[in-house]
């Protein structure tokens, strides 16, 4: 029998691995389940670190993978930083709301951690950008064109709206029913 922290690797490398993936596999813009196991792993992990590290390893190693196959430039753009510190901040949300309902953490959590990551990010773009005239109409110009972004697909606001209400459920849900089948927490990790 496999010893439970070698197990426990196990789980978490396959968790990064999936997020990872689904963020290189063809799908709507934004619409990936990071801020969802970033937000429910900040709720659900007796750790910070993993909650942590799950999300940005994800993130880092489809960074990576993306760069390698669409350029480097992919990988290292202007607001990586703010990409990042978007995912870590919706990590210590989730820690925040820990104690309370799954629903509270889906929806309110959800909801807060898309439009943050929304603000802020075009936000970084608007002010990393010779795009936008820097002043109040040249900010409201890139919040409108990032409303409108890909909106053959969808926005990418509401993409990582709903993506994150609905992965942060289906996390949350498959946790009640883990624990009410094993009668014990089995989200405490190290």
């Amino acid at each position: 029998m496999a010893h439970p922290s070698n197990r426990l690797d196990v789980q978490l490398a396959a968790v990064i691995g999936l997020v990872a993936l689904t963020r290189v596999l063809p799908h709507w813009p934004n619409a990936t389940p990071v801020l969802a196991i970033a937000l429910t792993g900040g709720a659900l992990y007796a750790s910070k670190r993993w909650a942590l590290v799950v999300p940005l390893l994800a993130m880092l190693l489809s960074d990576v993978a993306l760069g390698a196959m669409f350029g480097w430039d992919y990988l290292l753009h202007g607001t990586q930083a703010i990409v990042y510190a978007c995912v870590a901040g919706t990590v210590f949300l989730g820690h925040a709301l820990r104690n309370q309902r799954p629903a509270s953490i889906a929806l309110a959590g959800g909801t807060a951690a898309s439009v943050g990551f929304f603000l802020l990010t075009n936000f970084a773009v608007w002010l990393g950008s010779s795009i936008y005239p820097q002043n109040l109409q040249g900010l409201i110009a890139c919040y409108g064109a990032g409303l409108a972004f890909y909106n053959q697909q969808g926005s990418f606001f509401v993409n990582s709206l709903v993506s994150t209400w609905v992965f942060s459920g289906v996390i949350l849900l498959a946790n009640a029913a883990l624990n009410r089948l094993s009668g014990k927490h089995v989200a405490s990790i190290r």
